[in-house]
């Protein structure tokens, strides 16, 4: 799912270094605890620290309600913390064209009200619909894409009347943006769904230039991939994505 995430940081900031962790062996994250989601936050963040980064995204929306206060606490100002719900939060606060929101992401997501609580908070003026989709991303995961088993899937969840009536739809899984389209087709273009991705990779970029940190190198940098549990199908994707060849590395930081 971070792969979408992380292709678009790519376009907007092409020379800066990414390195990528995917959790494979614990995925999907929306149908885990929030303690285990957590575990798995904290271990990760201590991992990319050993990498010397200068800024950590969390690139998934169930990790980012469980544990983004608690990886910021871990993290103790050592670098930038961005989530990928606050940005997303903020753009759709912010447009007055959007009074009635839906959301579909993972049990995960939905069942933390991470996004109607701060929408909510923000603008009282908004009413928030959500949904969850738990079939969407082992769906994805398993390539049914464009076909028509995914189009009945789609419809059977955007049909539900919990999203009857919205004026735009906020995709709060990172995986979702690869079925976008299918999604728009839904709503015959009409509703405007929300991908997350570019805003927060704006967001990112800002960030990097408030703090001073933006690389202002012209090179291509070279990323790093590294997963917990080495898949075909992860390369395969994130190659899609980056439109070049990738060395992905397995590490199960689980066993050290």
């Amino acid at each position: 799912g971070g792969l979408t995430v992380a292709a678009a940081v790519k376009r907007i900031l092409p020379f800066e270094k990414i390195i990528y962790f995917g959790d494979t062996l614990h995925l999907p994250y929306g149908d885990k605890s929030e303690a285990a989601v957590q575990e798995y936050s904290i271990k990760i963040v201590h991992f990319l620290l050993s990498r010397n980064v200068k800024l950590i995204l969390i690139a998934c929306n169930t990790a980012s309600a469980a544990a983004y206060d608690l990886v910021k606490q871990q993290v103790a100002g050592k670098v930038p913390v961005i989530n990928v719900i606050d940005p997303a939060v903020a753009y759709v606060v912010a447009n007055p064209r959007f009074k009635t929101i839906g959301i579909i992401g993972t049990k995960g997501t939905v069942r933390s009200k991470s996004y109607p609580n701060k929408i909510l908070e923000i603008s009282q003026e908004k009413k928030v619909q959500q949904l969850a989709a738990p079939l969407l991303v082992p769906m994805i995961e398993e390539g049914f894409i464009y076909d028509n088993i995914s189009n009945e899937i789609i419809k059977t969840y955007l049909s539900n009347a919990e999203l009857e009536g919205i004026d735009c739809l906020i995709l709060a899984c990172t995986h979702y943006p690869i079925i976008k389209n299918q999604i728009r087709k839904f709503f015959n273009f009409k509703t405007t769904v929300i991908d997350a991705s570019q805003i927060v990779a704006e967001k990112m970029r800002q960030t990097l230039m408030t703090e001073n940190l933006l690389n202002t190198a012209t090179q291509q940098a070279n990323h790093e991939f590294f997963v917990s549990d080495y898949t075909h199908f992860f390369k395969t994707l994130a190659e899609m994505f980056f439109e070049e060849e990738i060395n992905v590395v397995q590490n199960n930081i689980w066993q050290k």
